[in-house]
């Protein structure tokens, strides 16, 4: 029989009480005194007065069996059971919004809402052909697309905010709790304005001049971005410091047919589609790095529905499907 140190309840005990107790309107409470840190101000935000707030908290700590928050010089801070506790609040409440969303979609004649996250610089056809093929039973879905880095959007899918996430891998990331399967491999292009384009195409590529140039870049710390900056490095020379910093696929093309001296790198598929689209150009050049793969990113724990399962599963195929060519993918605005 499992004992809660320092309490000397059964596990059984505290679930009975949970069950029996515990209230959807006490999770949102813990979290939003974990969010802005002071009672007064979750009072304000929920309607409450304070002494009400203060009762509603001793009530769930009484549920629980133990202090949730200490009061410090900073304000309302979670103890370690208190972090436990809030950290799947917050799955439990997110899971309560998917299921208010699938039965909206259900009342719409669709069969479930997909709550999807994707970084910027990925193949929208890849995901726009596997979304279309999703139709558990027969019926579409709705779906919601987040646009995020990398990290972000991995702590969405850990909090249940996300169900899925179309992102690149690293052996960096934080993957507690998490599965990962590689999709494809993607290749980087430099890109700049057709004329800029032509004469860096006419020679071989001088690190130095191109460290001079109005370099467009994605965050600090983007494997990308880490990507330019190893190139630079191996040439010995110093990263070049970005004009801007953006990963919009959308900006970039517009800020390059723009300004005749920007620069960038991007991964095959964008640049193409930003010639096409933008009207930016492609300097001949094979770089020796490729890019860590797309991956698809899910929950360990917990079951999964229908709609993701098959979601998966199309995604996976569109990536083997040599008819579908990622290269002219369209990208997210």
């Amino acid at each position: 029989m499992l004992i809660v140190e320092g309490k000397g309840l059964e596990t059984n005990d505290i679930a009975h009480r949970l069950v029996q107790r515990l209230k959807l309107r006490h999770l949102a409470l813990l979290i939003e005194i974990e969010r802005l840190g002071s009672l007064t101000k979750v009072a304000d935000l929920m309607a409450m007065s304070q002494p009400a707030v203060t009762q509603a908290l001793a009530e769930v700590e009484q549920v629980f069996g133990t202090s949730l928050f200490l009061r410090s010089s900073r304000g309302m801070e979670a103890t370690a059971q208190g972090q436990i506790v809030i950290s799947r609040a917050r799955a439990l409440v997110q899971d309560m919004e998917l299921l208010s969303l699938d039965l909206q979609a259900h009342s719409r004649g669709r069969q479930a809402h997909l709550r999807l996250g994707v970084i910027p610089l990925v193949s929208g056809k890849l995901v726009s052909t596997a979304l279309r093929a999703t139709r558990p039973q027969g019926q579409v879905v709705s779906v919601s697309i987040t646009e995020g880095l990398t990290e972000t959007l991995l702590e969405q899918l850990r909090d249940h905010a996300l169900d899925a996430v179309v992102a690149r891998s690293s052996p960096d990331l934080n993957m507690k709790g998490l599965r990962h399967e590689a999709l494809y491999s993607q290749q980087p292009r430099l890109i700049a304005s057709r004329e800029l384009a032509g004469r860096l195409g006419r020679r071989k590529l001088d690190w130095a001049q191109l460290q001079d140039l109005d370099w467009i870049l994605g965050p600090r710390h983007t494997p990308m971005r880490q990507q330019v900056a190893n190139l630079f490095l191996r040439a010995g020379l110093p990263e070049p410091v970005p004009s801007v910093e953006t990963s919009s696929p959308k900006l970039i093309g517009e800020l390059i047919v723009n300004h005749a001296r920007a620069v960038s790198v991007v991964p095959t598929e964008i640049a193409e589609e930003l010639v096409r689209v933008s009207g930016v150009a492609i300097v001949p050049y094979s770089f020796e790095w490729g890019l860590a793969p797309i991956a698809l990113f899910t929950r360990m724990a917990g079951p999964q529905r229908a709609v993701d399962k098959l979601f998966a599963q199309e995604l996976k195929r569109v990536c083997t499907d040599k008819t579908v060519p990622l290269e002219r993918g369209a990208f997210f605005y």
